[in-house]
C-alpha cells in the first residue's frame, strides 16, 4: 500500500479550482476533488454528452490505470494526475493518431515550461521521457458522443512525476524521472501546478483542433524533433515476447512507429504494443 508524501508544490483541490478557472478560457467545467478513482474513466462516464472543454484533476487516484489497462496508483503529492475531454469531429481511422498526438502535445508544453529541457522527448507512442528515464504517461480514450452529431469525446490522461523518481525507479527497476529533477538538471525557473496543467490542457486543445482539420501529416515534422526513438535499434514486444526487431524510422501518416527490418518497413499501430530500446546508450 503507498502511504501519502507531504504534497510539493500542490495547492490544495479548491484553490487549484480557481486558479484553473481563471486560466482555462473555453473550458466549460473544471473539478479537481481530493480523491477518485480516475480521472479518466470519471470523464468517460459523463463523456457522451460533452458539449465542451472539460478538465478533471485529483490529487490522488485509486484505480488510476496505465496502457494495457495496467494498474497504476500513486502517492499524495508526488504525482500531478489530470484529465481533458474534447469533443471532435473525425473520421474514424483517425483516431488513433491521437495517441502519438497526444504524447507531442504533452512534451511541447513541457519543454515550454522549461526553455533548455532539450533531453525532454516522446517515446512512442505517447511517453513522455528525460533523456530515457519515465517523467509522464498519457493516457488516450474515445466514446461515441451522443450530445453532438458526428462525434467522438476524446479523453487524454496524464500523470506527471512531480517528485520521488529514485523511489519508483528502485521499486519498478526500471528508470523514472521527475520534474524536480529536470529544473535541478537545468537550471529552469520553478513553475507551478497550474502552468504545467494550463500548458498541457492548451496544447492538447489545439492539437486536437488541428488533427480535426490537417490529419496527423502535418505533425509528423514536430514529432520527429523530439523523438526518442528515431535512428534507434528496438524490439517490438506484445504480452512479453518479441514480435519483431529492427530500427525506429519515425511515423507515418498516420501516427504509426515505422521499423525498418531485414524484411522491410513495417508500421506498428498503437494499441497493447510496447517499444522498447535494445540497447542501453542514452538519447542525445
Amino acid at each position: 500500500m503507498l502511504t501519502d508524501a507531504r504534497p510539493i508544490d500542490l495547492p490544495t483541490p479548491e484553490a487549484l479550482v480557481r486558479e484553473l478557472s481563471a486560466r482555462l478560457d473555453g473550458f466549460q467545467d473544471i473539478a479537481w476533488p481530493a480523491s477518485t478513482g480516475s480521472t479518466n474513466a470519471d470523464l468517460l462516464a459523463r463523456a457522451r454528452h460533452c458539449s465542451g472543454p472539460w478538465l478533471l484533476g485529483t490529487h490522488q487516484q485509486a484505480a488510476g490505470r496505465g496502457r494495457a489497462g495496467r494498474p497504476w496508483q500513486n502517492r499524495i503529492g508526488a504525482t500531478l494526475m489530470f484529465s481533458c475531454a474534447f469533443p471532435v469531429r473525425m473520421p474514424p481511422h483517425r483516431l488513433p493518431a491521437l495517441s502519438p498526438l497526444a504524447g507531442l502535445a504533452a512534451c511541447e508544453a513541457l519543454r515550454s515550461l522549461a526553455p533548455d529541457a532539450g533531453a525532454l522527448r516522446v517515446k512512442w507512442p505517447n511517453d513522455v521521457q528525460w533523456h530515457d528515464a519515465k517523467l509522464a504517461g498519457v493516457l488516450v480514450e474515445s466514446t461515441r458522443n451522443l450530445a453532438l452529431p458526428d462525434t467522438y469525446t476524446i479523453v487524454i490522461g496524464m500523470g506527471v512525476n512531480l517528485t520521488d523518481a529514485d523511489q519508483l525507479s528502485q521499486r519498478l527497476g526500471r528508470s523514472v524521472a521527475d520534474w524536480a529533477t529536470v529544473v535541478e538538471q537545468t537550471g529552469s525557473p520553478a513553475v507551478s501546478v497550474a502552468d504545467i496543467v494550463c500548458a498541457s490542457a492548451n496544447a492538447w486543445r489545439q492539437a486536437v483542433r488541428d488533427l480535426e482539420t490537417a490529419g496527423f501529416d502535418a505533425f509528423r515534422q514536430r514529432f520527429s524533433a523530439i523523438d526518442a526513438l528515431a535512428g534507434r535499434d528496438i524490439n517490438v514486444i506484445d504480452q512479453g515476447a518479441v514480435l519483431f526487431s529492427g530500427t525506429a524510422q519515425g511515423l507515418d501518416e498516420h501516427g504509426r512507429l515505422l521499423v525498418q527490418t531485414p524484411q522491410g518497413l513495417v508500421p506498428v499501430s498503437v494499441g497493447e504494443i510496447s517499444i522498447r530500446p535494445r540497447t542501453a546508450e542514452r538519447a542525445p
